[in-house]
């Protein structure tokens, strides 16, 4: 380039400027598409922001609780989007959750019927010489004890007879009772504790092995514990069968899943499989085991018959599954739609506008927490809700529409996903109202799935992936006896020892609904 030739006329310009009016022009536009995206990049970096700190209190706080604490309730201001914001009094329900919860009565430490080890101590003078006194009275004071398992050898022993007045006839020995499997080492007793260990208690086989060894000298290998999961889950098969029809037939089923890793030889890495729930409410929960989470994996353990009322968060599948099967109804889980809200509130969104929504929320669960302690039946149910709980929706999504078309909401911020959410489930939450059967939400099923998520955390994944059946079948069991109030180490003992003898068509006499109710009835005759 010649020193003496103008710039615009260089071959590296390709467009010369028409006068200072387009550089000034030019550098605004510049400015104005930096600032737009210096706020992107400020809004990203608020976002994850967020996201961080809530990975941080989720860690290092307090969990996930979203309660809300009196003085939080205390600023809740009873207005819609488009009204002042003038505090007004709250409601009498909102009174009634400011109210410090009763003290309940403190339940006692052990049961009455505890066995009983009395120990006599005597002064010694008394020792030597006790013609010489007289018992007047004592003092007792109690410690609670424990006294470890113990192992034990139960033998069985057939004798063998002849007749006396006929001693060429041929010799009789009682018949070996069925047992779960013939020339088997384990009893049922010690099969409960290994599937109880594990599934409960969330020993690993490994650990439990070396506790066996360590502490009692008794050498069982871990491929001898694994037979004994089999073993235990086979038997029990047939009754997770039967307690998933029983499910069924109630017509209402909550849906969700959780993941579980299995090993996978020859890849090198373990594969990402599912336990796949399905709950009624104050009744069984059963886990279905299935080596993905995509909607065909869904339809192998669902029959081809399905026609339950169901309820469950926003996976696409459950959609499909709600439209291909022709379900009753679809409803949708308020406490998802709560819990984004809270995050809203609690990362300094819209104060104002994200309590107002968390009261209403309020309101309604205030509503279901009254109908559950006056045991109230389905049609009773729906007819309160439809009186109470349906002019509380009408506002709520009412306000959200109005929030949403204000444009006041950023759509990625937390309060704008909130919305978008509430919204686009709208029809699935209101499901509940019409239904009385229906919960409000499906915590019910997210506490079921709790158990195997802190096991996973011990064992770390399946042996293989023809192995997560077993898994699921012995999670049924044991979660529907903490349902139903009753000992898992008592029922499974119980039901191994009681199966051999069994025919199919008695299998419902011993799924945990049906023992423990025989039990109830045991106790009250």
């Amino acid at each position: 380039m010649d020193c003496h030739e103008p710039f615009w006329q260089s071959r590296r310009t390709l467009t010369p400027p028409k006068g200072r009016g387009f550089l000034l022009h030019t550098k605004s536009e510049i400015i104005a598409r930096k600032d737009r995206e210096l706020e992107q990049l400020r809004e990203e970096n608020r976002l994850l922001r967020l996201k961080v700190d809530a990975l941080v209190r989720r860690v290092f706080g307090g969990g996930q609780s979203e309660k809300l604490f009196g003085d939080q309730l205390s600023m809740f201001e009873d207005q819609t989007p488009g009204q002042s914001e003038a505090c007004v009094e709250l409601p009498t329900e909102t009174q009634a959750l400011k109210k410090a919860r009763k003290r309940q009565p403190r339940r006692p430490r052990y049961p009455e019927d505890l066995p009983v080890i009395e120990d006599i101590l005597d002064p010694e003078p008394v020792k030597a010489n006790p013609s010489l006194y007289r018992h007047i009275g004592e003092e007792v004071s109690e410690q609670l004890d424990y006294e470890p398992g113990r192992f034990l050898l139960r033998r069985q022993i057939r004798r063998t007879w002849v007749k006396r007045n006929a001693p060429d006839a041929a010799p009789i020995t009682a018949v070996l009772p069925p047992k779960l499997l013939d020339r088997g080492l384990l009893a049922p007793g010690l099969l409960a504790h290994i599937v109880v260990g594990k599934y409960a208690d969330h020993l690993p086989l490994y650990r439990q092995e070396q506790i066996f060894k360590q502490r009692y000298d008794v050498h069982l290998g871990r491929n001898t514990l694994c037979r004994a999961v089999e073993l235990v889950a086979n038997w029990l098969q047939p009754v997770t069968r039967r307690m998933f029809e029983d499910q069924l037939a109630g017509g209402y089923v909550q849906l969700d899943e959780t993941p579980v890793r299995y090993l996978a030889p020859g890849q090198g890495r373990t594969p990402k499989g599912y336990l796949w729930v399905s709950n009624a409410p104050r009744g069984d929960t059963v886990f279905h085991w299935a080596a993905g989470r995509g909607y065909a994996q869904l339809q192998r353990w669902l029959p081809a018959d399905f026609n339950c009322i169901i309820q469950t968060d926003e996976y696409k599948p459950y959609n499909k599954l709600a439209s291909d099967f022709g379900c009753k109804a679809h409803a949708h889980c308020w406490a998802h739609v709560r819990r984004r809200f809270y995050q809203a509130l609690e990362a300094g969104e819209h104060l104002v506008r994200n309590r107002w929504i968390l009261h209403q929320i309020g309101l309604l669960y205030l509503i279901e927490k009254k109908l559950r302690e006056q045991e109230t039946t389905p049609v009773l149910r729906a007819a309160v809700r439809s009186w109470q709980s349906r002019p509380i929706l009408d506002r709520l999504f009412t306000a959200l529409e109005q929030m949403l078309e204000s444009g006041r909401y950023k759509p990625k911020s937390l309060t704008g996903t909130a919305i978008a959410y509430a919204l686009r489930q709208r029809d699935g939450l209101q499901v509940y109202v019409k239904h009385g059967q229906v919960e409000i939400d499906n915590n019910l099923i997210e506490n079921a799935i709790r158990p195997a998520a802190l096991g996973r955390k011990n064992w770390l994944f399946i042996g293989d992936e023809d192995a997560g059946w077993r898994s699921a079948v012995i999670y049924t069991i044991l979660q529907s006896c903490k349902t139903h109030g009753i000992d898992p180490y008592s029922y499974l003992k119980d039901v191994l020892e009681r199966l051999p003898h069994m025919k199919i068509q008695e299998i419902g006499q011993v799924t945990p609904a049906a023992w423990s109710k025989a039990k109830s009835i045991k106790r009250a005759s």
